[in-house]
């Protein structure tokens, strides 16, 4: 793997059931097989305030609280485990970051973008990815492979157009991105599928 990434912060995004934790791992495995020093973590959880937050989330929260619950996890996990791991020269990859409070709660429930892409850099100190892979796959099809699922959050248990809505969210933060920095996978195809696509997309 070059080096360029060195100190690298990849980030996985999706709607529901895209299969996003397992390309996490996956991803995770190959970058330490070429020696790598490699964190995996997710959102929300990962520090002890995250995985607090993420019991919080199961609850019908208003939709402002929605998203201080997810930045408290989010400031904590960037300053306990993101920042430290990328100062290390590590690679850090992580299962939901910003972008993910944009299609949910922006395009999801209609908060204003201003005042989330405000808050959210608060949360992060303005820290950004250096890749996203975007999984992508229409959102019937991901509901079905999340039904029944115990863990779900709140927001993952919604009723389909507001999943659509967060689709669309999605593909409109992918057109809006700097150039390379977004990659689209099509979440359709078998998980080795997605790896692999993964993996090139990266420059492995």
């Amino acid at each position: 793997m070059s080096e360029r990434y060195r100190g690298h912060f990849i980030v996985l995004e999706g709607g529901e059931g895209a299969g996003k934790t397992t390309l996490a791992r996956s991803l995770a495995e190959r970058f330490r097989e070429t020696g790598r020093e490699t964190v995996l973590t997710r959102e929300p959880g990962d520090t002890v305030a995250g995985e607090k937050v993420r019991e919080l989330l199961h609850l019908e929260l208003s939709p402002w609280s929605e998203v201080f619950a997810f930045l408290v996890s989010r400031a904590q996990l960037v300053t306990t485990v993101i920042r430290p791991a990328l100062e290390r020269g590590d690679i850090v990859i992580c299962d939901r970051y910003e972008a993910s409070t944009y299609a949910y709660q922006g395009w999801g429930r209609g908060l204003d973008f201003d005042e989330l892409e405000r808050v959210n850099r608060l949360a992060t100190g303005g820290l950004e990815p250096d890749s996203v892979l975007y999984l992508d796959l229409p959102p019937a099809t991901g509901l079905e492979r999340k039904h029944g699922e115990a863990d779900a959050l709140r927001t993952g248990q919604e009723e389909l157009a507001f999943h659509e809505r967060v689709r669309a969210g999605y593909l409109f933060l992918m057109e809006d991105a700097p150039p390379g920095r977004w990659h689209r996978l099509d979440a359709t195809q078998a998980p080795e599928s997605v790896a692999t696509a993964a993996w090139e997309a990266l420059g492995g």
